[in-house]
């Protein structure tokens, strides 16, 4: 079904839309130039020379986000361990995405070119856990059946700020072995108990007692730059993990990419997606947040505040999973078309939030979404309204601003071309957004 605009009079002026003037801004662009060889080394310089492998099992994780390098980073720590004599595997370590299914979560891998053959290594998906025990909180902590028979665990995971809190540690390797290790019982478990003991505090406490019981070996961290190319790569062993992870966090941080400015008409968003973010737009560069465990505990000033959202499409690598759609105040028709129910369904209600699973107003084309979006607002004017256009919220080198934002642009962005009229196809929809 499709909500259309309501008719016009023919003989009425067509809408006049703000103009865009596109910005890039510049960020810290550092980056590893080999990973596969930043991977080996820092390897070798935490599992000991001397440590028996020879024939060992070693299972290392794969999550479902697009994380820069990570077919490097994997490829390269399975051909370290079999360098070593041992006989390493992949396993998906993703809670509920790729609908809860082991075949579906090893399709996921491959649909992000994670297969056997580029990863030279055998990919054991399945969905059976164990339990390992119960924290102090009553929260019993579930593992991977595979990796706990296993002789050692390699966490893989990229630190970053979560999308539900803010605290010492948000999304990482003690997330991973939480909540996406722990397949989808116990990423259910993590969220449903987070209601009643808070997010933070279950990932920490369900991590820490997964660390005594569990034989992980290691874990290797990745921060990515703005531009979301690999900036930091580091290994540690369980026993310092918890401070490197959050030393790494702040660094996160302040690599991060934001919007060049905070207070927002209507933020126009190219693409959502799994892959993008675990809520199909980052909630701390959109500075919207609707979930049952947060509202963000604290008013953060330093977030942007924005009046509507409208996103266009679902990025592919998403397969369907159109999780973060609910924050949006308007959609078009084949965004929800590409959604698959299902996917998106299971995913909103492990993680206990039916709100992002939301389908909100949605329209035929682009220009009809944004002449309703801008409509919403009340009496705008092309000239004063504040609209930002963006790829989505991993990618924000390149964003696009209306002439009213322009006097507020800090110091880091430049004006690559001045404003210009929205350029729409032949069948009313934008054409990318690009230099």
């Amino acid at each position: 079904m499709s909500v259309c605009t309501p008719p016009r009079n023919p003989d009425a002026e067509p809408l006049q839309l703000p103009q865009l003037a596109l910005v890039r801004q510049r960020f810290d662009r550092s980056a590893i130039a080999d990973p596969a060889a930043a991977t080996h080394a820092e390897l070798d310089r935490v599992i000991p020379s001397d440590l028996p492998l020879q024939g060992k099992r070693v299972a290392i994780t794969a999550g479902s986000r697009g994380i820069a390098a990570l077919g490097e980073v994997l490829a390269a720590t399975a051909a370290f361990f079999k360098s070593r004599g041992a006989e390493p595997f992949i396993f998906p370590a993703m809670g509920s995405h790729g609908g809860a299914t082991a075949q579906g979560q090893r399709e996921y891998l491959e649909h992000l070119g994670l297969t056997e053959a580029h990863l030279d290594a055998p990919i054991v998906s399945s969905m059976e856990v164990r339990q390992i025990g119960e924290t102090h909180h009553g929260v019993p902590v579930y593992l991977d059946a595979n990796a706990l028979a296993a002789d050692h665990i390699v966490l893989v995971n990229r630190v970053k700020t979560h999308t539900k809190f803010s605290g010492r540690l948000e999304s990482g390797l003690f997330k991973m072995l939480a909540v996406g290790a722990a397949k989808h019982l116990g990423a259910a478990t993590v969220h449903r108990e987070s209601v009643r003991v808070g997010l933070a505090e279950v990932i920490l406490s369900n991590a820490r007692l997964a660390l005594k019981r569990a034989p992980v070996l290691a874990g290797i961290a990745l921060v990515e730059n703005a531009a979301g190319a690999l900036h930091t790569l580091c290994a540690c062993p369980p026993a310092t993990m918890e401070d490197k992870e959050s030393g790494l966090l702040t660094l996160s941080k302040t690599l991060m990419p934001r919007l060049p400015v905070q207070d927002i008409d209507l933020l126009v968003v190219d693409e959502i997606g799994k892959n993008i973010s675990g809520t199909g737009m980052d909630t701390k560069v959109t500075g919207r947040n609707r979930d049952i465990l947060s509202e963000f505990d604290e008013p953060d000033p330093t977030l942007p505040r924005v009046k509507r959202i409208a996103i266009r499409d679902l990025h592919p690598d998403s397969q369907g999973n159109a999780l973060g759609i609910g924050f949006a105040d308007f959609t078009t028709d084949r965004l929800v078309a590409a959604m698959d129910y299902g996917k998106t369904v299971t995913n909103a209600l492990t993680g206990i939030s039916p709100e992002k699973a939301a389908v909100p107003i949605h329209f035929p084309t682009d220009r009809a979404m944004i002449d309703a979006a801008l409509g919403s607002l009340g009496a705008w004017q092309p000239n004063t309204v504040r609209l930002v256009r963006i790829r989505d919220t991993k990618h924000l080198d390149l964003v696009a601003v209306s002439p009213a934002l322009l006097p507020d642009l800090p110091g880091h962005c430049e004006v690559v071309h001045t404003p210009q009229d929205m350029t729409f196809d032949e069948t009313d929809n934008l054409r990318p957004l690009e230099a």
